[in-house]
């Protein structure tokens, strides 16, 4: 999933036990993160939402008021059903009403038929990956549910990944006790109407040609995806950490960097991975951290100390964050105004970021790209 050529600003970092039920992982580009609101509260902003929009698309099922569906079986079944929806076992087909509508912002089939050769045209093209994050009943015969598709697309010579985060509407009919509709809604778009030019040029935005240097970098999944930023939960990791000078600065990059060249207690050399981190507590340039990822099969207790006093190792703690990317070289009034634009999208969407942030650079700090995190406030 990581991004070349681009740079990176998160501006959140949930607690680790951060629900996907209501929620809209490393590091390809330069990020900033910064603390947002209680895991608690974004649950519920996200909750009002999807109720907001499944009363206001959802094909109304047939009248009948006398015919009970079970919708905790409904929910079961999607949940089991769903995952399999890009491999080869498929979805149940036989849960959907052979008139079943399904909608996206750039493609609409009326058909059972329809809707499974979407599915199969989707393998052919991208190889997509699919992964459920939430199923919830939203009214009383329509279930909402959070995922997030990531498909590679393998006709291009640089295979671009695309990646979607969204909900999708599900309508009951309860006479058949099947499925009778299927409503996608992107994050990352505002017209979710078919067919939506907004929703078009969001997949040819993803097509175009970057790269990040092809060395391991934190491992990471997509939450959800908005035209703004990510909301991320990285697995958890090691650095090695110095004092630098300002967030995009390099001072102390050669002392990391000799770490893994063999300054350490054992003399052993380390791979490289990316990116190159620079930290900040709170939020401005001074004072800063300027870390190097360790590889992720490495744990702290097993590694080499460092010979140099100034240098540590410390592990951090699986989180989620909010990222954004952005591309040239990332100096210092850059990265704080990038800073700024991330928090403000954040509390657009209802959502408070805490203090400090995290700029990532994948080439060394003198080159041009970069991104930058912040944390959320803990729930």
């Amino acid at each position: 999933m990581a991004n070349s050529g681009v740079n990176r600003l998160t501006m959140a970092i949930l607690s680790p036990k951060f629900s996907l039920s209501s929620a809209q992982k490393v590091f390809p580009s330069p990020t900033l993160a910064v603390p947002l609101i209680s895991a608690t509260a974004f649950k519920s902003l996200n909750r009002k939402r999807l109720i907001f929009k499944a009363k206001s698309i959802s094909r109304s099922p047939p009248s009948s008021s006398s015919v009970e569906v079970d919708m905790e079986e409904m929910i079961e079944f999607l949940r089991s059903d769903l995952p399999h929806l890009f491999n080869d076992q498929g979805i149940d087909s036989s849960m959907y009403d052979e008139r079943v509508t399904f909608r996206d912002p750039i493609t609409r089939h009326d058909t059972i038929n329809g809707y499974l050769f979407n599915i199969r045209l989707l393998k052919l093209l991208f190889s997509p990956t699919f992964q459920l994050h939430s199923v919830k009943q939203t009214a009383p015969y329509e279930i909402t549910t959070r995922w997030t598709m990531v498909m590679k697309f393998a006709l291009l010579p640089w295979k671009p990944e695309l990646i979607f985060t969204g909900t999708s509407v599900m309508g009951i009919n309860p006479k058949t006790q099947k499925f009778c509709s299927h409503m996608d809604f992107w994050d990352s778009i505002r017209q979710n109407d078919y067919f939506s030019f907004e929703g078009l040029l969001a997949v040819v935005k993803q097509l175009r040609i970057y790269k990040t240097p092809d060395l391991e970098t934190p491992k990471y999944e997509i939450l959800k995806r908005t035209s703004d930023y990510e909301v991320r939960k990285y697995d958890s990791f090691v650095v090695v950490e110095t004092k630098g000078d300002t967030l995009s600065g390099s001072t102390g990059f050669n002392d990391v960097a000799g770490y893994i060249f063999g300054q350490n207690s054992l003399k052993d050399k380390i791979p490289m991975t990316t990116p190159v981190f620079t930290q900040a507590s709170d939020g401005k340039s001074t004072p800063v951290l300027i870390q190097i990822v360790l590889p992720m099969n490495k744990e702290l207790d097993s590694l080499p100390s460092p010979i140099k006093e100034t240098v540590t190792l410390r592990k951090v703690a699986e989180n989620i964050a909010a990222v954004t990317k952005f591309s040239g070289k990332p100096t210092e009034d850059i990265v704080l105004e990038k800073q700024k634009a991330l928090r403000s999208a954040l509390l657009r969407d209802g959502l408070k970021a805490q203090p400090g942030c995290l700029l990532a650079r994948y080439n060394d700090p003198g080159r041009t790209w970069s991104f930058l995190m912040v944390s959320y406030e803990q729930g």
